[in-house]
């Protein structure tokens, strides 16, 4: 995707404004406890108070001046984000002011300064039908501003979906749990359960659908010329004709009913924005959600 150093610079600041606007005022709080750390590490010793749990009393401290100490212990906050980025051609569609990509990358950069914000490492994993780019996780605005400028201006080698092979290449490069987010539209051939499942063992997934609202309900527009983004497959529609209209309709409830079943089935948290929804109620939705 070309795109001019100033035409570039103006959108990187664009996004950056205000993605952490958001991640500063609005999520501030519910990010740190809707995703935790990896667990409690130990911080320090103090003298035993009444009331603390005798079995965190260190007794080498307690030998050592003949008085009990307990050890505390504090979360190890410290996360790992991994941003799983659908780049397939499917993403360039946009029938609301705004394409899907555009929405996928605003919604990745409040997440990833909201990661920031938290002390968190970020990285990003771009996918096609195969793994277009890996970035390992850093933390730090300078890295951030980079992970916004690969959104804006990274062209995949294919314009076809596989979300198995991200999945599959996060299972293989992150050794320690981490918190993923899948920014897709899910348009894939390709059923990823399997790898789904073996991720959201080791790791915490959430799967997060941006999509048109067109594609959910097909407009009466008459005869139109649609374009397959992925094959390049061309034909025309009646679009007047309302079986048409009810097929559409009903092969996109059928669709998500199986994405549904398959991220249930995986303990997987997720939610579905539209490119003319306010994504940031429902990321705070997400939050509220997973905080409880």
């Amino acid at each position: 995707m070309y795109m001019d150093t100033t035409e570039l610079l103006k959108k990187v600041r664009k996004i950056e404004i205000k993605a952490l606007g958001l991640s500063q005022n609005i999520f501030a709080g519910q990010y740190h406890s809707a995703f935790k750390g990896r667990g409690m590490a130990f911080s320090e010793v103090r003298e035993y108070q009444y009331g603390d749990d005798v079995r965190d009393i260190d007794w080498n401290v307690t030998g050592r001046f003949h008085r009990p100490y307990v050890k505390v212990f504090e979360e190890e906050r410290e996360l790992t984000v991994m941003l799983l980025i659908d780049v397939s051609g499917s993403l360039d569609f946009g029938t609301t002011g705004q394409l899907k990509r555009e929405c996928a990358t605003e919604i990745a950069a409040t997440l990833a300064f909201s990661a920031i914000q938290n002390n968190d490492k970020i990285g990003i994993i771009f996918f096609s039908d195969h793994v277009e780019k890996y970035i390992a996780p850093k933390k730090g605005r300078k890295h951030i501003l980079y992970l916004i400028r690969e959104m804006l201006t990274f062209t995949p080698e294919s314009r076809k979906t596989d979300v198995g092979t991200g999945l599959e290449c996060l299972n293989k490069v992150m050794k320690r749990r981490c918190t993923a987010f899948v920014i897709s539209d899910f348009y894939t051939r390709k059923d990823f359960s399997q790898e789904l499942r073996i991720a959201s063992k080791k790791h915490d997934v959430v799967a997060i659908q941006v999509y048109d609202p067109r594609a959910k309900e097909m407009p009466d527009v008459g005869l139109m010329k649609v374009v397959d983004a992925e094959t390049g497959h061309e034909m025309y529609i009646d679009t007047h004709d309302i079986r048409l209209r009810r097929k559409h309709n009903a092969y996109w409830e059928e669709r998500e009913q199986r994405l549904h079943e398959t991220l249930f089935q995986s303990r997987v948290d997720s939610m579905a924005v539209a490119t003319d929804d306010d994504y940031v109620k429902m990321l705070m939705t997400l939050f509220e959600k997973r905080s409880r």
